[in-house]
């Protein structure tokens, strides 16, 4: 019993912070899956919390509606779709500590070159050849592990969309693609009956958590908003080294 209790406290919060992050706040979800290894094998908690994502997703799509890029879009949803498809294929022989070792250091490397950006640098372009690169490194890593975010990140921030149009592209290219991982995952085996079940029992949680992230994303000032989103990748992406 006391186990149960420790599993199902931290799946709750695992859900509330996946919530969060399709609210608006990227730099909370990048945590689930990690939080829930603490109490089950990381790729069983990877495929338990998709189905949270994908709810969650649900209330992102209608929250950021209006608030997007389409160009961003039309570029990360092919290359990400074409990395989905990269990791199913090599699901068998690729090494997990690899891929948090690649997803720690390319949020490492965006967060140096934060430091030695000029502050007054011009937004880059969303350019095809840039967003393809990172976008099939998303994806990759997202199928793998659910940490699309860094490398999603490292393309898109320098951009310097407006707050609520960074949230809402970055809620609607990974609700796309975590409807794209549902047939890989399940072709592999990844669901089963429990883990569906203790989902369903997440999901009001999660739900609860995108509607507070959305209303937190809306009152938190944009510069703040912006360094939080990057401090929170700097240490998120330190962690992942140390795990790897």
């Amino acid at each position: 019993m006391e186990f149960d209790i420790l599993f199902f406290v931290t799946a709750a919060i695992a859900a509330f912070l996946v919530g969060a992050s399709k609210g608006g706040l990227p730099m909370v979800g990048v945590l689930g899956v990690p939080l829930m290894a603490l109490v089950m094998p990381p790729v069983a908690a990877a495929a338990m919390l998709l189905p949270v994502y994908i709810v969650s997703d649900m209330v992102g799509l209608w929250a950021y509606r209006k608030e997007y890029s389409l160009r961003n879009l039309a570029i990360l949803v092919p290359a990400m779709v074409l990395g989905v498809g990269f990791g199913w294929a090599t699901a068998k022989i690729t090494q997990e500590w690899m891929v948090t070792l690649l997803v720690g250091v390319v949020g490492l490397y965006y967060c140096i070159t934060v430091v030695f950006r000029k502050a007054n640098a011009p937004p880059r372009r969303a350019d095809v050849p840039r967003g393809i690169f990172w976008g099939m490194i998303a994806g990759f890593t997202s199928f793998v592990s659910h940490t699309g975010g860094p490398p999603y990140q490292t393309y898109v921030l320098p951009q310097k969309l407006p707050k609520m149009m960074f949230a809402g592209t970055s809620t609607i290219v990974f609700a796309i693609i975590n409807l794209v991982k549902l047939v890989p995952y399940w072709a592999l085996g990844q669901f089963n009956t429990g883990n569906l079940e203790t989902a369903a029992m997440l999901s009001p949680i999660a739900i609860a958590g995108a509607l507070i992230g959305y209303k937190a994303t809306e009152i938190v000032p944009e510069r703040i908003f912006f360094r939080l989103v990057e401090g929170s990748l700097f240490f998120i992406s330190l962690k992942l080294i140390y795990d790897s």
